[in-house]
């Protein structure tokens, strides 16, 4: 197993905030986020994860595709799921934690987790902002998936940005997942996220593939959503 590789960009990285809102399945939810993305992949930590990890910060942007899982979140039927009550949530690469934070709006209870610690901070604090205080966080490295730890609801939004995070995407899976749990992978059709049907299914998962969209008519993000349970 991999030894996971974990990352904290720096408020002075993160800088001057801005705030924003948006509106999905008809509830408004408010985060906040770096100001200055550039100045921020600029930073001399930022540059220097890169040069040790390939790491730049992707989360402190809100990507399409957290919009998109969100409204999933928010229409699924989680009274008919089966175990205990409130359901365990894992948002795998929470960034902002807009899904995460739809999550909580449901009823249910989120730990939000990312490879970077400064993303997991700026969640739980943009999960306080909307009302939320009762959740969890946690910092997991996708190449490495922690032992004796389960959910039987895995979420991730935009988690294949490239290729290399398809395959252990698939191995955290099969190490967090609970047997009879349900993983909701939202994907705006990335070419890095092509193989993961497959591999998947190598791996013992059965995947079902919804298309999804996001956005005003004429600048519309579409994807689609992975619903990923165990085989058999």
């Amino acid at each position: 197993m991999n030894v996971p590789r974990f990352h904290d960009t720096p408020a002075s990285a993160i800088g001057e905030r801005v705030r924003a809102a948006v509106t999905v399945g008809g509830r408004t939810f408010h985060f906040d986020r770096p100001a200055a993305l550039d100045t921020l992949f600029n930073h001399p930590a930022v540059r220097a994860a890169y040069a040790a990890d390939e790491y730049i910060p992707y989360w402190a942007d809100p990507w399409p595709a957290g919009r998109m899982l969100a409204e999933v979140v928010l229409k699924e039927p989680w009274d008919d799921y089966p175990g205990d009550r409130p359901i365990r949530v894992l948002e795998l690469g929470c960034g902002l934690g807009l899904t995460g934070i739809a999550a909580l709006s449901a009823g249910l209870r989120v730990t939000f987790s990312d490879i970077d610690e400064g993303a997991v901070r700026m969640a739980a604090e943009n999960a306080r902002l909307n009302g939320f205080h009762d959740f969890d966080t946690a910092t997991f490295d996708l190449r490495s998936p922690p032992a004796g730890v389960t959910f039987p609801v895995v979420l991730g939004a935009d988690v294949m940005y490239e290729t290399r995070m398809t395959e252990p995407l698939v191995e955290f899976l099969d190490a967090v997942l609970a047997p009879d749990g349900v993983a909701l992978i939202a994907d705006p059709d990335r070419l890095s996220a092509r193989p993961f049907h497959s591999l998947a299914a190598r791996n013992g998962f059965a995947v079902r593939l919804t298309k999804a969209k996001v956005g005003e008519k004429g600048s519309q993000t579409k994807g689609y959503i992975y619903r990923v349970t165990r085989a058999g």
